[in-house]
C-alpha cells in the first residue's frame, strides 16, 4: 500500500472534527446550552417531509431517533473526511469547509426549539477554532502526493523518504480523536448528572382508579396484557435526548386568555387533589394493526381544576401546551373541560413518570391522539384560540383536532399454526366512546362475532377472542370493531397522515 492510498487527509479531517465537536459539546453541557449535534439532529427532524417521517416511524418504530442520530453522525464524518482530504492540498479550502459545516450547525442552533441556542453557538465557535487548529497541525505533516517529485513510500515504512512519519501521524490523529470522544462522553455525563431522576413520593389519590372489572384482563399467551408495563410503553416524540427537568426550577405556567395567570411548582401539583385513572393513549402514527398504543394507570391533577384556578375567557377554544423539548401542541379546550379525565399526569402505573415518558409532568387526554394532547415534559399551558396559533404538528400538515378512530388489532395466532381449534385474539379501542362489538372473518367469509372481555371503562381498550377451526392451507384473517354508537371502523384504507390510519387489520396464517 502506498501513501497515496493511505487516507491520511480524511483521517486528519475526522480527527480534527471529532475534537472540535467534543470540545463544543462539553462546553455547551457545562454552560447549560444546546448540544450542537442534537440541535442539528432536531433541525433535520423539523425539515423532514411528513411522508418521510411516517416512513421512518413505520419502518423503525421507536428506534427512529437512534437511527437518525447515527445517520447525522455518519454524514458529518464523511464531510469531515472530505474537508481533511481537501486541506492537504488546499489548507484554506479545507478550513473553509469546516467553517461551512459550522455555519450549518449555527443555523440549527439558532432554531433550537427550547431556546438555548445562543450558549450552544458560543460553544460551537470555540470548538470550531479548536478543530481548525487541529486540522492545520495534522495536515501539515502530510505530503501532497499530487506535488511533482513527492515520494510515496510504503505503508510498512516507519518514515517515508519525504519525511512523512506515518506512525507518528496516526498516533497524533488517534490521540486527537480520543480527546474529542472524551469531551463528548464528558458532556453526556454532565447532562445526565445535572438533573438526576428524583425519588418522588406520590401522595395517595383522592379518587383512586376503580377496581379492574372481573374478566377485563384475559391471560392468554401472545395476547397484549391489559395494562402495559412502563418499559414496554411506546415512545414517539421529537426529542432526540429526553429533557431532564430540575424539580427545584420547575414551573408550570398557565396564561393567555385567562382572568389571572397561574404558576405552579411541582410541589403545588403534588398538593392538589390527585386522580388515578386507567387510560389508553395512541399515537397518530400508528398503522392499522400497529403497536404505537398502550394502556396504563395514570395519576395526576385534573386539567380542568388547574384551568379553573386561572379562569377561562369564554371566547377561548384551545389550549396551546409546550414541553421542555420545544414541542407545541394544540388541544381543544372542550376536551379538557367537558368532564372526561384529562390529567396533568405525574405517575404511570403507580410510579413517578420516567424521563422517557415525560417526567415530571405530562398530559393525558382520553379520546385524542397524542399529537394533539399528550405533551411530555410539560412547562406551559396557554389558553387561546385555534385561529391564533399553529402547533408543531399542525404546522406540518396534520389536522388541528385528532379524535382517536375506532380500531382493533390481531395479536394471535402467529404466522404458522397446526390444524385444529385455535384462538384468534387481540385488542380493540374507541377511546371515550367505548367498544361495543368486535367481529372476525376468515378468507373474506361472513363476519362472525368475537367474544369481548369485560369493559373496564370507555377510555380503555378491550381484549377480545374468537375460536377458529383451523384447516390446512393459507388463510387470511380480518377483524373490525364497533364503538358504542354502533358505528364500525371503516374498511377504507388510509395512511396515518393527516389524522389517523384506517382500514381492517389483516393477518395471513399458514396452517399445516
Amino acid at each position: 500500500m502506498t501513501s497515496r492510498k493511505l487516507p491520511s487527509g480524511p483521517v486528519a479531517g475526522i480527527a480534527a472534527g471529532v475534537l472540535g465537536l467534543g470540545v463544543a459539546e462539553l462546553i455547551a453541557a457545562l454552560a447549560r446550552g444546546a448540544s450542537p449535534l442534537l440541535a442539528l439532529g432536531d433541525r433535520v427532524i423539523d425539515l423532514t417531509p411528513r411522508w418521510l417521517k411516517e416512513a421512518a416511524v413505520s419502518t423503525f418504530g421507536t428506534a427512529d431517533k437512534p437511527i437518525l442520530l447515527a445517520s447525522v453522525a455518519l454524514v458529518t464524518l464523511v464531510l469531515l473526511g472530505a474537508a481533511g482530504a481537501l486541506a492537504v492540498r488546499r489548507p484554506l479550502l479545507g478550513a473553509g469547509m469546516l467553517v461551512l459545516l459550522g455555519a450549518v450547525d449555527i443555523a440549527a442552533l439558532l432554531a433550537d426549539r427550547a431556546g438555548n441556542g445562543t450558549t450552544g453557538i458560543v460553544a460551537l465557535l470555540i470548538g470550531l477554532a479548536v478543530g481548525i487548529t487541529a486540522l492545520v497541525l495534522l495536515t501539515r505533516q502530510i505530503p501532497d502526493t499530487a506535488t511533482p517529485g513527492a515520494t510515496t513510500g510504503t505503508a510498512s515504512e516507519a518514515t517515508a523518504p519525504d519525511g512523512f512519519d506515518r506512525r507518528k501521524f496516526l498516533t497524533a490523529a488517534a490521540a486527537v480523536t480520543a480527546v474529542g470522544a472524551a469531551g463528548g462522553i464528558g458532556a453526556k455525563v454532565v447532562t445526565g448528572r445535572r438533573h438526576p431522576s428524583a425519588k418522588v413520593a406520590i401522595p395517595s389519590a383522592v379518587s383512586p382508579a376503580a377496581p379492574l372489572a372481573e374478566g377485563a384482563a384475559l391471560r392468554i399467551d401472545g395476547l397484549t396484557p391489559f395494562v402495559t408495563p412502563v418499559e414496554d410503553f411506546y415512545r414517539i416524540d421529537i426529542a432526540l435526548l429526553t429533557p431532564r427537568v430540575d424539580l427545584a426550577d420547575y414551573r408550570l405556567k398557565i396564561h393567555g386568555m385567562v382572568d389571572k395567570p397561574v404558576e405552579l411548582t411541582y410541589e403545588d401539583l403534588l398538593a392538589m387533589p390527585l386522580y388515578e385513572r386507567r387510560v389508553t393513549i395512541c399515537c397518530v402514527s400508528n398503522e392499522v394493526g400497529g403497536d404505537l398504543i398502550g394502556n396504563a394507570t395514570w395519576t395526576g391533577v385534573r386539567i380542568r381544576d388547574v384551568l379553573k384556578q386561572a379562569g377561562i375567557d369564554p371566547d377561548a377554544d384551545a389550549v396551546k401546551s409546550s414541553g421542555a423539548d420545544g414541542i407545541t401542541i394544540g388541544t381543544p379546550l372542550e376536551a379538557l373541560t367537558d368532564g372526561r379525565d384529562a390529567l396533568l399526569a405525574i405517575a404511570q402505573n403507580g410510579e413517578p413518570l420516567t424521563q422517557d415518558h415525560g417526567f415530571p409532568v405530562r398530559m393525558v387526554v382520553p379520546g385524542l391522539y397524542g399529537y394533539v394532547s399528550a405533551t411530555k415534559w410539560l412547562t406551559d399551558l396557554e389558553v387561546t384560540r385555534f385561529d391564533d396559533f399553529r402547533a408543531y404538528w399542525t404546522d406540518r400538515g396534520w389536522s388541528a383536532e385528532g379524535p382517536i378512530k375506532t380500531q382493533c388489532r390481531i395479536d394471535i395466532p402467529g404466522d404458522d399454526v397446526m390444524p385444529g381449534e385455535r384462538t384468534i385474539a387481540g385488542v380493540a379501542w374507541a377511546q371515550h366512546r367505548g367498544v361495543s362489538k368486535v367481529e372476525v372473518r376468515i378468507d373474506d367469509g361472513p363476519w362472525q362475532p368475537a367474544t369481548l372481555a369485560a369493559e373496564d371503562s370507555i377510555d380503555t381498550w378491550r381484549q377480545w377472542t374468537y375460536r377458529w377451526a383451523a384447516t390446512e392451507g393459507e388463510h387470511h384473517i380480518q377483524a373490525r370493531a364497533y364503538d358504542r354508537t354502533g358505528t364500525p371502523q371503516t374498511a377504507d384504507e388510509a395512511p396515518p397522515a393527516p389524522n389517523g390510519a384506517t382500514g381492517y387489520p389483516t393477518r395471513t396464517v399458514t396452517v399445516g
